[in-house]
């Protein structure tokens, strides 16, 4: 049970109602989320551009925020993505090898080990040593490896939300919602 309660998409109104209106879904998360009632459109939003605007990849970005769930004990984080992980392109062995934290395995080409590496040191240790970094720079622009860091944080940050606060596990609906986000009928509240 929640240690806050849920917000009710019907008792809200302006922007937060729009989105909550666009959502297949309102899952608990949202409902959680939405106690930050001036935050929960810009994170809405940011959420937005990191699913469907990066340079960085769909499954790259799989990767880390699965990574960032695992590392942080992030439940909810892990149960709504590893479909749409799965959905992306991103292999059962790899997600396998990321529950279990084993990031150097042959799953996982020259390129996603460096990109593993450095979003292990970013969550873990925050700075990132010049080996790693240099390996994350080896196959990512500047632009991805910023991508990459704001990436983990707020899926650091999601995680955060949903342990610190016990929020319900929802049935796996990352797929639906994330599909929805796609093509603009989800929580941008334009």
């Amino acid at each position: 049970m929640a240690r806050l309660p849920l917000i009710d998409p019907e008792k809200t109104s302006g922007d937060t109602r729009t989105a909550f209106d666009r959502m297949p879904v309102k899952l608990n998360i949202f409902r959680m989320l939405a106690h930050a009632e001036t935050n929960f459109i810009p994170a809405m939003r940011f959420a937005n551009s990191i699913l469907h605007k990066q340079k960085l990849s769909h499954v790259n970005r799989e990767l880390l925020i699965l990574q960032a769930a695992q590392r942080e004990g992030g439940a909810y984080e892990w149960r709504q993505h590893v479909p749409i992980a799965l959905g992306v392109g991103v292999t059962q062995p790899q997600i396998d090898c990321i529950e279990q934290g084993n990031y150097a395995d042959a799953a996982f080409n020259a390129a996603e080990q460096a990109l593993l590496a450095f979003g292990r040191e970013v969550v873990d240790n925050v700075r990132v040593p010049e080996p790693v970094f240099a390996g994350m720079r080896a196959h990512f622009s500047e632009q991805e490896v910023v991508e990459s860091i704001m990436t983990i944080g707020f899926y650091m940050m999601m995680a955060r939300l949903t342990e610190a606060t016990e929020t319900d596990l929802d049935p796996a609906a990352g797929m639906t919602v994330y599909e929805s986000s796609k093509r603009g009928k989800a929580a941008s509240a334009d």
